[in-house]
């Protein structure tokens, strides 16, 4: 943790008027960003390939996107929507 607190805190004045601002740019620099995106996008397509599959795409990647691979459990849970009635032929 100490470790952590020395690299948020790394070149910033604490008594500056713009310290919390430069300690919240500190962290995200800490951030994997590259691997957090890619990892996101992954729970998208998986998301929208089982949506697809259930008759369900867009809520597929609606889940996927706000519970990651707890979605692609939701959307399998949820049942198939009813196939709709095919029209009656039109008259010649």
């Amino acid at each position: 943790m100490d470790e952590l607190l020395a690299r948020a805190l790394q070149g910033v004045d604490p008594d500056a008027p713009d310290a919390s601002i430069r300690i919240f740019l500190n962290l995200m620099a800490m951030v994997p960003w590259k691997a957090m995106t890619i990892w996101s996008v992954v729970f998208l397509v998986v998301g929208a390939g089982l949506g697809w599959l259930r008759g369900r795409t867009l809520e597929g990647v609606i889940w996927a996107a706000i519970l990651g691979p707890i979605g692609w459990v939701v959307i399998l849970l949820r049942p198939r929507p009813p196939k709709r009635p095919e029209p009656p032929p039109l008259p010649h």
